[in-house]
Formats: structure tokens, C-alpha cells, sequence
């Protein structure tokens, strides 16, 4: 363990950080605390209101704001819930300005809000960003604003390689709790799992799964009503169900049971912590060849599919099944337990706190 620092995280104004996650991004903070105070570090998070009681979080100032009828009158009026949280990370950077060399040794911002990152330069302590997504606007240009005064990890070498023209980043891949990911006895039905939205494609799972000729579980939050109604809904049946938005602890039971974990982003995923989860259950994956995927599903742990092709798919999930559960299980506790993950940070760190790592 490196010496006892003092950590700021800066996490989601939107979602708060407890189970179930809406996302990777408050899976990693969660567990990257967690471990982090276990390790004998001062940890302090800011985040959504509403996270998990047992951790060391101070809500983000998320004050409503009631525009003006002056206001309210200007045609390019800026959404009340922007200004809410544009405001909630204003107000802790300027805190972070006058009061953050007292408080804190390094500063590792983990939300997808652009002040953390136009103004980590301006803070007396070093900061680093997490880049959770591919490169969107608002966090573009204010990399740009920051002219690389600031350090970046990045999710997965992919992600690196699409931020690479803005400004370099350090892999680190997320972890995950292979204790409380523990191997199951697998043979069920085929499981899908994540936010079922337009750019998770769960419904290409279920035309695959049916190809391949198995049953499918989905589990996840149905965040997009419209999608639901119109693509999930209308092709549940006798072979396909939708178990809702299950705790951490009945997934690990579902995912445990399954034959094989599908994995079908209609988009770059800059990770792909549903196929490391299923991994560390010992589930073979079947999953498109997108984003960050091909980092995370290697051959021993699963087959990947030609991006959008369901036949394809259905070949992957088919030979998926074959494969032995204890290698895919070794394949996650190699690469993506969480003591990997929090010594790779605590490496970077330690070199920013020294100096040796640029900030």
C-alpha cells in the first residue's frame, strides 16, 4: 500500500453512489472507496444525494432553481436542471480553490460534468480525471480549456485511443468484487443484464438468443420507456423474461446459474463491466466486437460476434456455452479484481502527489 493520502472523489451529481448502480461510473467509485478507506486512506466523496450511508459522502449542493419570468422569457433559456448542477460543481470547485490544499492531497474527479476538468488547473492540489465515456462535447472542450495541465486515466485502452487526439490517459481497467461475483453451477438460460436502452441493443439479444435456440433472462432497469414498450416488450414469450432491476446480490444468483452472459451494445462500449461481472460468475460471454469488448472478453472467456450481425451472435453464444466456467473465472480474477484496480490508482496517485506523474 502506498502512504496514507487524503482523496477527493467527485462522482455523479445525477445518480447517487449505492445499489443498484445506475452505471459503471458509480459501481467504480463505490468500490474504489470502499477499498480505499480499507487501505487506511481519508477518503471524502462528492456525490448525488440519496448514496449509500456507510461511505464518507457529502451530497453535492444540488440547490432547485427557479428561473425568473424575466428569465423564463428568454427563448434560449438554459434547462433549470443544467443550471442546478452546473451550479452544484461551481460551488464545490470554488470550495476546493480556497480550502482544497488544507484538505486534500489529490483530487480524482470521476463525473461526466465539465467544471471539474476546465477547472482542476486553476485547484492548489493535483488533480486526476477518469474518462468513463467516449469523447463528448462538453468534457472535449474542456480538455481543451484545460491544455493539458491536468492527468487522465481512461476505463480501457479504447477509451485512451478515442481521447488520444485531445489529451493522453492512463488505462485502468474497472474492477469488480470477485468475492461477491462468485462462481455458480451455470446450465440455465441465457442472461442479458444493464440498462435496457436504445444503445444497450437487448433486443438483439433476444433475436440472438432465439437463433442460437436458448432461453434468455433480461435484468436491468427499463430506463427508456418508449424502447421497452416498443423492442422488449412486444418479443417476451415462453423463452424470453424480464426479471426487472434486481439487486447486486440476486444478480450474482442469476448470472451464477446462467449458460452464458450476451452482451449486444449498438454503440462503442468504452468498457463492459456487465461481461466482466458475468466472468467473475464463471459465464462464458457472447457479445459484439465493439468498443472496449475485445479488451475485456478474450478467448478463453468467450466469442465475439460481428457488430449488429444477430445471426453471428446466435454462432457466438452457441460456442460460448462450450467453454470451460473455471477459465473464465481465472480470466476475471487475472485481470479485474479490485485490489488491481485501487493499486493502479493508488500508483497514480502517488506519483502525482510526488511530482513523478505530470498534473
Amino acid at each position: 500500500m502506498s502512504a496514507a493520502l487524503r482523496i477527493c472523489l467527485i462522482a455523479s451529481s445525477r445518480f447517487p453512489i449505492r445499489e443498484p448502480f445506475a452505471g459503471g461510473l458509480e459501481a467504480l467509485t463505490f468500490h474504489l472507496a470502499r477499498r480505499l478507506v480499507a487501505r487506511g486512506h481519508d477518503v471524502s466523496i462528492f456525490a448525488a444525494p440519496g448514496s449509500e450511508p456507510g461511505l464518507p459522502v457529502t451530497d453535492l449542493p444540488l440547490q432547485p432553481f427557479v428561473a425568473s419570468e424575466a428569465a423564463r422569457s428568454d427563448v434560449g433559456a438554459t434547462p433549470e436542471q443544467w443550471l442546478a448542477e452546473h451550479h452544484a460543481y461551481l460551488s464545490l470547485m470554488l470550495d476546493l480553490l480556497a480550502q482544497g490544499r488544507d484538505r486534500f492531497d489529490v483530487v480524482h474527479n470521476n463525473s461526466l460534468h465539465h467544471l471539474p476538468i476546465a477547472m482542476a488547473w486553476s485547484l492548489p492540489v493535483p488533480t486526476v480525471t477518469t474518462l468513463h465515456t467516449p469523447p463528448v462535447p462538453w468534457l472535449e472542450s474542456a480538455v481543451k480549456l484545460d491544455a493539458g495541465r491536468g492527468a487522465f486515466t481512461a476505463v480501457s485502452a479504447f477509451t485512451s485511443r478515442s481521447w488520444a487526439h485531445a489529451t493522453p490517459s492512463t488505462p485502468i481497467h474497472n474492477g469488480v468484487d470477485t468475492d461477491q461475483w462468485s462462481p455458480g453451477p451455470g446450465g440455465g438460460a441465457a442472461v442479458w443484464s444493464g440498462r435496457l436502452v436504445a444503445e444497450k441493443a437487448p433486443h438483439l439479444a433476444i433475436d440472438a438468443a432465439r437463433v442460437a435456440g436458448v432461453p434468455l433472462v433480461l435484468a436491468g432497469a427499463a430506463h427508456d420507456p418508449t424502447y421497452f414498450e416498443t423492442q422488449i416488450r412486444p418479443r417476451l414469450g415462453r423463452d424470453v423474461e424480464y426479471a426487472g432491476h434486481l439487486t447486486q446480490h440476486e444478480l450474482v444468483d442469476l448470472l451464477g446459474a446462467a449458460a452464458v452472459a450476451v452482451v449486444t451494445p449498438a454503440w462503442d462500449e468504452p468498457y463492459g463491466l456487465v461481461a466482466a461481472e458475468a466472468m467473475s460468475c464463471g459465464t462464458p460471454v457472447a457479445a459484439f466486437e465493439r468498443g472496449a469488448l475485445p479488451e475485456i472478453v478474450g478467448a478463453s472467456a468467450g466469442r465475439l460476434a460481428r457488430p449488429g450481425d444477430v445471426g453471428d451472435l446466435g454462432r457466438a453464444i452457441a460456442e460460448a456455452v462450450a467453454l470451460d466456467r473455471a477459465a473464465v473465472r481465472e480470466a476475471a480474477l487475472s485481470e479485474f479484481t479490485l485490489d488491481r484496480m485501487v493499486d493502479d490508482y493508488e500508483r497514480v496517485y502517488a506519483g502525482l502527489v510526488t511530482g513523478d506523474l505530470a498534473a
